[in-house]
């Protein structure tokens, strides 16, 4: 069955972190997510939907409801989870997070629901497809391109690959993107497909469409207002496979 814009807007995902908050007299854990993130998914037609850190079973109730999942940008994936030990300059464990997204992004899989995994979601959709990274750039690439600190942004180009579905939804072979990361994809996951790269190599996106319609970039598409290509992509995508679990379900 092939959706249209007339179809219901589609339910999009999208993880957040559990940090220290103010707001007024109030000092308090909450949910927070930069406003980037939802106003990305709803300039294109979605409707973004926050999935904070909980307790990893209910992530098949959770996603169960959604159409589509973005994995957001973040602190480091724990190294113990792809089996090395961690450096000095990687951030203390995030054990809540790690384990809720891992379990948010597998109950996806088993269903197809399409995901956009940005930076630190990258990172562990390569991790949780058995995949390694490089725990600090500057040491490994003896660059500090990907991540100038102070809170901006870096620009860095990358090339992106023909071969590969990236290429049709960015619509060009190279582009200027937005980085903040110290880490990056060494070795990829199972079934991934490097789509992207930097000059040095760096892997930069990956895609996947042999389990429903997976894109990972390493850099930020959030921070760049006049460019929603990925996320028109995403709920492109999502509002397909609404549609075509509606028709499932007659």
């Amino acid at each position: 069955m092939v959706s249209s814009a007339s179809d219901p807007a589609p339910l999009i995902g999208v993880t957040t972190y559990l940090e220290r908050a103010q707001q007024g007299v109030w000092d308090v854990r909450a949910a927070f997510l930069p406003e980037q993130y939802l106003t990305s998914v709803t300039s294109v037609g979605g409707v973004a939907l926050l999935l904070p850190p909980q307790d990893p079973d209910a992530a098949e109730a959770a996603i169960s409801g959604m159409h589509g999942l973005v994995l957001s940008g973040g602190a480091d994936v724990a190294p113990e989870l792809y089996g090395e030990d961690r450096h000095p300059l990687t951030d203390p464990a995030r054990a809540d997070r790690d384990a809720w997204e891992l379990a948010l992004f597998r109950a996806a899989e088993r269903r197809g629901i399409p995901v956009l995994a940005i930076c630190r979601g990258l990172q562990l959709v390569n991790v949780a497809r058995g995949g390694t990274l490089q725990q600090h750039l500057p040491e490994s690439l003896g660059t500090e391109k990907y991540r100038i600190g102070g809170g901006v942004f870096a620009e860095n180009d990358v090339e992106v690959s023909t071969a590969t579905p990236l290429a049709g939804i960015i619509g060009e072979t190279e582009m200027r993107v937005h980085s903040y990361h110290h880490q990056g994809v060494d070795r990829l996951g199972d079934g991934l497909v490097a789509a992207a790269h930097s000059d040095d190599g760096l892997v930069q996106a990956f895609v996947d469409t042999s389990a429903g319609h997976i894109v990972g970039v390493q850099w930020h598409p959030e921070e760049n207002a006049e460019d929603r290509r990925l996320f028109a992509d995403l709920v492109s995508q999502a509002r397909a496979f609404a549609a075509r679990r509606k028709e499932d379900a007659r």
